[in-house]
């Protein structure tokens, strides 16, 4: 009988052309999670031309003539969730000729027809940052990338800002990921590794003050180098630095960086965050956490403990959720809301982390990440509460468009998983007799 009702509400949310988008579409009676601002127990979302146009008490706020109605009753609508470190469509970054490479683009290598992007989906996940590896000490730049539907290139997925260009940050690491024993080009030690990247920076301020005192004089500008010039826009705060690092030592390296240069930071990982976290808090830096990290092995997350977000909640940093996916799967992401309260973190803020909180921390939280009049209708339909394990992705919504749809016989394979959700995003349903389990 619970699949006969999901696949009821399920056939009543029909999928939208770009056209009939200039029709409203409200979803009602719906239990409304906004993020930013109370619950609505009986809600209603209007949404129109990929905005929020109004959200309310259903028995108050009125439908617009015309409008397509959802009937919601039952169902838990929340925010999109935002990861902010992910690895999902097959990027590359940085390679094997020198340990820090800030001129190298994430956006040059990611494949946006991979599976993995429609796993994504599958999960909830409607904005992501697409991360280099942690090989270097800084492996290039990262791309802040919104899942639209049906993309056949990777700008059909990327977001601007204002002045248009688009946003990304860029990945930096320490600890014994970008280590090299014997010397070499690659750092052999830590303290090395904070030396190279300081020497880096000191190299871009050189470079900034050399453009700034050409002042548009072609004939003084120094040789244009684009390493230099990604590490300027750090200097001068148009990029922010995802900072992978885990030990509690590693974590207050890079905050010295920080301090010293003045470069936006967020820390990534931070496996023992609970040792400074007070530290942390007082660097006024956000955190993004998580509580599956190097299944297998690896000793700087010995000390990682699922209690990290309740820790920073408690010393009052600001902080977001990932998956690193492949690390932890995209499609399981939301459960992390559920660990972080199983630890000891408050339900308000472990939901924050997955939604607003990331959309603070990636600098997009004027258009997405709460569920508000005038912000995109980017917003995830589930079968109930989201911290229960029971609970399922039914719909994923980005800017008012449908992009998952778990009624959908491949929509569901590529959300469960097994035979027929390749990695090389061939979904094959030939054999597949649409069964939900």
């Amino acid at each position: 009988m619970r699949h006969i009702a999901v696949s009821l509400f399920i056939v009543l949310s029909i999928s939208l052309t770009a056209a009939a988008q200039k029709k409203p579409v409200a979803f009602v009676n719906a239990k409304i999670i906004p993020i930013v601002g109370p619950q609505l127990d009986q809600g209603t979302i209007i949404v129109q031309n990929g905005k929020i146009a109004a959200i309310g008490d259903s028995r108050s706020i009125k439908v617009p003539s015309g409008a397509t109605v959802i009937d919601a009753k039952g169902k838990v609508i929340m925010p999109g969730l935002i990861d902010s470190h992910s690895h999902i469509g097959e990027p590359s970054g940085g390679d094997a000729s020198s340990p820090i490479q800030p001129d190298v683009r994430i956006l040059d290598s990611v494949n946006v027809r991979a599976a993995s992007i429609q796993r994504a989906q599958s999960g909830g996940i409607t904005t992501v940052n697409i991360m280099p590896g942690s090989g270097h000490l800084n492996s290039g730049q990262t791309l802040y990338l919104k899942l639209r539907d049906n993309a056949v290139k990777i700008d059909d997925l990327m977001l601007y800002d204002a002045g248009g260009k688009y946003l990304g940050g860029m990945k930096f690491a320490n600890g014994t990921n970008s280590i090299r024993a014997g010397g070499g080009a690659f750092p052999g030690t830590r303290a090395k590794s904070a030396a190279l990247v300081r020497e880096q920076f000191v190299k871009a301020q050189e470079y900034r003050d050399k453009v700034r005192k050409a002042a548009g004089d072609a004939s003084k500008m120094p040789p244009r180098d684009l390493a230099m010039e990604a590490l300027v826009e750090l200097l001068d705060g148009k990029r922010t630095v995802h900072f992978h690092t885990h030990r509690h030592d590693d974590i207050l390296t890079a905050i010295r960086l920080q301090k010293e240069f003045g470069f936006k930071l967020v820390l990534q990982h931070i496996s023992e965050a609970w040792k400074v976290a007070d530290e942390i808090a007082a660097a006024k830096v956000p955190a993004s956490i998580i509580f599956l990290d190097s299944p297998g092995g690896k000793l700087e997350v010995l000390d990682l403990k699922a209690e990290n977000g309740a820790a920073l909640e408690k010393a009052g940093v600001l902080v977001g959720f990932h998956t690193d996916d492949g690390i932890t799967d995209s499609r399981w992401f939301i459960r992390s809301a559920g660990m972080a309260v199983r630890a000891g973190m408050s339900r308000e803020k472990a939901l924050y982390a997955l939604t607003m909180g990331n959309a603070i921390i990636l600098d997009v939280a004027d258009r997405t990440g709460s569920l508000e009049v005038g912000k995109d209708a980017d917003m995830i339909v589930l079968s109930g509460d989201p911290l229960s394990v029971h609970t399922h992705i039914l719909e994923t919504w980005v800017e008012g468009k449908k992009v998952f749809d778990r009624s959908d016989p491949k929509d569901y394979l590529i959300q469960v998983g097994g035979a027929g959700a390749a990695s090389d995003g061939f979904i094959d349903t030939d054999d597949y007799d649409g069964g939900n389990d």
